[in-house]
């Protein structure tokens, strides 16, 4: 019975989704709560919601205040100099603007955030490209890869989901994949150095671009430095696990409010400009709670994980993880991101456990891949035509030329984890 339920709360949660018909926040909320009446749970309905979201509210908090941290600093100019140096290290050499390109979305993508990302970035270089006579393609492209591999941080969407969805934190489930998405940022680069030497060869070294940078006033330069600083600090800190990514979050917040932005005015200005961002991926992450607390709560995961035990191979729980890795990347054409952590992974984790294996692996499987390498291409999110709207790039086009590469970064990635046992 419980697992009849499970697996017909997330099947219908997956065609509501899919279909597009209702919001992802109602289906994540709407659903498990009549299913849970269905199944007589309705009298623990506020236990097992309550049980959900305080899972959850770690993940919100470090969300929260991650994008707003990367927001202030972009707007505060931190990443400016850097595609200044960029351009004129580059000159007029295709092969270097095109590394230059993945250096610079890889850097400016650390706010987890593809939109912004794709926003900076290509309103640096398309003008570059375009005198050169370099293709949009190519610029569309190479963001990609450099987007796609940087979504894997914890405050990225596909990382924090699988968080949530699974009840817990960074330091269990990103840690151990930190040398695979180590070894997807090299192969990012080489790709990018094996298609600008392509471009290099199609239409040779131009002239130079002209590189214009204002020059900052002291207190100006006295902020950024101070912004590099704290930045690195924080960087430092997240990787040793100084504390709960959330706290470090929130002090480097405050921190970099002090430091740019000490007036009230200036703040409200901050928050009514990026603010949406923030209600909109932490209300996400809220009704994840929801939904992952009532199928838990419920039993219904369970139920659906021992059903999917009695027909899969004892020997098959080390091949789950890896097969979800490797297919991840081509599966984010057709599973959102909620649809499938939310929907399908919990309950290949629960099943890997019940047969011996480690339930956290699957959920570094998924980020290996699935909406990360692959959400620029995939025609399921927003940002991917923010990217191919403003270089003007056929979604066909982009995904027959890009494919390859960012599949490759999964594989790289995935042979990088099971060799260091994330998987």
């Amino acid at each position: 019975m419980l697992a009849v339920a499970g697996f017909l709360t997330i099947g219908i949660f997956l065609a509501l989704v899919l279909s597009r018909r209702v919001s992802v926040l109602l289906a994540l909320t709407l659903v498990p709560l009549l299913a849970a009446v269905v199944i007589g749970a309705g009298p623990r309905l506020g236990e097992l919601v309550a049980d959900g979201l305080s899972t959850v509210a770690p993940v919100a908090i470090m969300i929260t205040f991650a994008v707003l941290y990367f927001s202030l600093m972009v707007d505060a100019g931190l990443f400016d100099p850097v595609v200044s140096r960029i351009l004129r290290w580059a000159g007029g050499d295709p092969l270097k603007i095109t590394v230059g390109t993945a250096v610079l979305t890889l850097l400016v993508a650390l706010d987890g955030d593809g939109a912004s990302t794709f926003l900076i970035t290509v309103s640096a270089l398309l003008p570059i490209y375009r005198r050169l006579g370099m293709r949009p393609l190519v610029l569309a492209g190479v963001v990609c890869l450099g987007a796609g591999v940087m979504n894997m941080v914890p405050w990225g969407g596909p990382t924090a989901r699988a968080m949530a969805a699974l009840g817990t934190d960074g330091a269990e489930l990103f840690l151990p994949v930190l040398p695979a998405m180590l070894a997807g940022i090299a192969w990012v680069l080489v790709a990018a150095y094996l298609i600008g030497r392509a471009e290099r060869r199609r239409i040779g070294v131009g002239a130079a671009p002209e590189v214009d940078r204002p020059r900052l006033n002291r207190p100006a330069r006295i902020r950024f430095r101070l912004n590099a600083a704290l930045t690195l600090l924080l960087v430092v800190a997240l990787l040793t696990q100084l504390a709960d990514l959330e706290v470090l979050f929130i002090l480097a917040f405050l921190l970099a409010l002090l430091i740019n932005r000490p007036g009230w005015d200036a703040q409200r200005e901050l928050f009514t400009r990026h603010g949406h961002n923030v209600v909109l991926v932490t209300t996400m992450i809220f009704a994840a709670g929801v939904f992952t607390g009532v199928l838990t709560g419920t039993g219904m995961i369970r139920a659906m994980a021992e059903t999917l035990v009695a027909v899969v191979p004892s020997g098959a729980s080390g091949a789950l993880p890896v097969v979800s890795a490797v297919l991840g990347m081509p599966l984010s054409l057709v599973f959102t991101p909620d649809a499938y952590y939310f929907g399908v992974v919990p309950v290949l984790a629960e099943t890997t456990a019940a047969l011996g294996g480690d339930p956290l692996s699957v959920g570094r499987a998924a980020v290996l891949g699935q909406m990360t390498t692959g959400f620029p291409l995939s025609p399921l999110t927003a940002s991917t035509f923010i990217l191919l709207g403003m270089t003007g790039v056929d979604l066909g086009e982009h995904q027959r030329f890009i494919f390859k590469w960012a599949f490759g970064t999964t594989l790289v990635m995935s042979a990088v984890a099971l060799l260091t046992g994330a998987l």
